[in-house]
Formats: C-alpha cells, sequence, structure tokens
C-alpha cells in the first residue's frame, strides 16, 4: 500500500540549536556592516510563517540614515539609547492597521474579508497588533537563521516613533530592533551568562 502521508523534514539538533538555546539576544555587536539584501532575504523567509488568515500585518522600517535614527531614539527609553546609536542597523517593527485592504490578494479563497473588517477598527488593531507580533518572533528566528544577532525592544513611546518614520504610511509601531554581528562570546561575558528557563513541565499543562 503507498502511504499518502508526506513525512515533514527534521532539522538535525545543531541546526536547531543554533536558532533556540545556541544564540543569544544581544546588545552588543562587531563594527561589520549588515548587507540589506540580507534583511531582504530574512523577510523573504519569515513571510511564509503562519498568521490568520494570512493577513500578514508586520511591516518594518529598515533605519539607514543616522537622521532618522537619531529620530527613532530620541522616542526610546533611556537605556535603549545608546544601544541603538551603536548598532549597526535598526528595524522598526509595526502592524498596518489598513491589513485588511491587502486581503482579496492575500485570501482570495475567502471573499468579504476585506468588507467584513472594514468597519471594525477596534478589532482590525487587535488582530492586525497581535499577529505582527507573531510574526516578529519569526523575523528574531530569522535573523538567526541568516547568521545575524539582534536586541528586541519594547521600551519605547510607540506613538513618538511613529511620528519620526511612519507619518505617511499610518503604520503602528509594535518594537524596535536592533541588528548586526554578534561579537566573540570569549570577549563578551554578557553574551555566555543567561538567565533561566521554564521545564516543559513548570510552562505546561496537559489535560
Amino acid at each position: 500500500m503507498t502511504s499518502t502521508t508526506t513525512e515533514a523534514a527534521v532539522l538535525d539538533r545543531e541546526t536547531v540549536d543554533h536558532l533556540f538555546e545556541g544564540t543569544r539576544t544581544t546588545h552588543h555587536f562587531t563594527d561589520e556592516p549588515v548587507d540589506l539584501e540580507v534583511i531582504s532575504r530574512v523577510y523573504e523567509d519569515l513571510r511564509w510563517a503562519p498568521t490568520a488568515f494570512n493577513n500578514q500585518p508586520l511591516r518594518l522600517t529598515v533605519v539607514t540614515g543616522e537622521e532618522t535614527r537619531r529620530a527613532v531614539v530620541e522616542h526610546l527609553m533611556s537605556g535603549n539609547k545608546e544601544k541603538t546609536l551603536a548598532a549597526p542597523l535598526t528595524l522598526v517593527a509595526a502592524f498596518d492597521p489598513q491589513w485588511h485592504e491587502h486581503m482579496p490578494f492575500l485570501t482570495p479563497g475567502v471573499p468579504g474579508l476585506r468588507e467584513n473588517f472594514a468597519d471594525k477598527t477596534e478589532a482590525r488593531h487587535g488582530m492586525g497588533r497581535d499577529n505582527a507580533l507573531i510574526q516578529l518572533g519569526y523575523l528574531l528566528v530569522a535573523l538567526r537563521a541568516h547568521g545575524l544577532a539582534s536586541g528586541p525592544m519594547t521600551g519605547l513611546d510607540a506613538a513618538g516613533v511613529d511620528t519620526a518614520v511612519h507619518s505617511e504610511n499610518g503604520w503602528k509601531t509594535i518594537a524596535v530592533v536592533n541588528v548586526g554581528h554578534a561579537p566573540d562570546p570569549a570577549h563578551d561575558p554578557s553574551l555566555t551568562a543567561r538567565g533561566g528557563r521554564f521545564e516543559f513541565t513548570q510552562a505546561s499543562q496537559i489535560l
């Protein structure tokens, strides 16, 4: 008998460790610049991961100009300012509150989604933010997969950041992510010391 079940590929342990346990969040980077083509490939990968109705509300502003970076930094908590000024590259992650306008293209198999959400502003914004946060997680893993380190931060005045980079498109900031190449852990003890993690039995229940 021929099986109709397709077995999903299983990543090797070394690759899984690189994506999760073996790589650290960092706010310290080398001076090596970040190739914007790599950032483009990161997005090309993360866009295939699931969101509600395939709504894909995440939007990224790639901050390359020093003037724009300083305008963003002005709206960060004091502890995040120097980290961002020193990072090789900064991404502003946001959601598009008008994501529903793209549903005929993104989910053509479910007619009427655009019209259904058109007058449901609160629900639309909630769904947009929730799914952009999910996509933010995909972004961080995709950055690791492409050999980049990141330092995500939510300590900011989101409305202030919006005035700096979203005044023309209406996107809504959810986080700022500094991106670069991590230094050798041997030269930076902060990359080896890490906080605890809950075991599965501590963070889960089976009912």
